[in-house]
């Protein structure tokens, strides 16, 4: 029996989904990461090029290994033990990848993709670059608005992937964004996408769970 939780997830996932159509995305709703999962692999084939946009909802689905064990080759700039100038070279490829895999910081109720980023490797690819981009964001980043996105990257989404990162920047003690103005800030390219991108084949996946930060 569906509980109340799970109907409010799909309500509200689906009307995002609507909301995405409408503003010229591909889009769909599922219930859970694993189907997203599945999704994604449908979409890769031995040999394809596959980019990895530093997305914790990508990897806790496990996906880079599953491309693997299908034959696609994995361009992923987080792998440990790369230089600084290797990863930013790795970031590079992957802007010509054949698909990309990504998440989103936000997205908003009216269909609006909303993030930000450190180097921009993430919000270039969403405008153009890859062959193919999905968009895989759980239920918990689903947002009022453009304000309420914004105040969702300050005081969730930036400070967990600066803890996560191990950078020493005042949001880690706080919890919230202190507007740092430091060399270490990772706060740096911010992208609204409020409709797809003209060249950009995208398809965004909402999930009736929580993913990532």
């Amino acid at each position: 029996m569906e509980t109340v939780k799970q109907w409010h997830q799909a309500a509200v996932g689906q009307r995002v989904v609507a909301a995405l159509q409408k503003n010229d995305f591909d889009a769909r709703y599922v219930s859970t990461l694993a189907e997203a999962a599945d999704f994604i692999m449908e979409q890769v084939s031995p040999g394809m090029k596959v980019g990895f946009g530093g997305s914790m909802t990508i990897k806790d689905m496990g996906i880079q290994e599953k491309v693997q064990a299908a034959g696609g080759t994995v361009l992923d700039h987080g792998t440990p033990g790369l230089t600084r100038e290797e990863a930013v070279a790795v970031a590079r490829e992957e802007l010509l990848s054949d698909l990309y895999l990504c998440s989103s910081n936000a997205v908003t109720l009216d269909g609006r993709l909303v993030n930000i980023d450190g180097m921009g490797n993430r919000v270039s690819a969403l405008s153009f670059g890859p062959k193919k981009v999905i968009v895989v964001l759980g239920i918990n980043k689903v947002c009022q608005d453009e304000a309420a996105a914004f105040e969702r990257l300050e005081t969730i989404a930036s400070p967990m992937n600066n803890k996560r990162l191990d950078i020493p920047n005042p949001c880690t003690k706080t919890g919230v964004c202190m507007d740092c103005q430091g060399p270490t800030r990772i706060c740096r390219v911010y992208s609204v996408i409020r409709r797809k991108p003209v060249a950009t084949d995208m398809t965004v996946v909402i999930v009736g769970e929580n993913g990532g930060y």
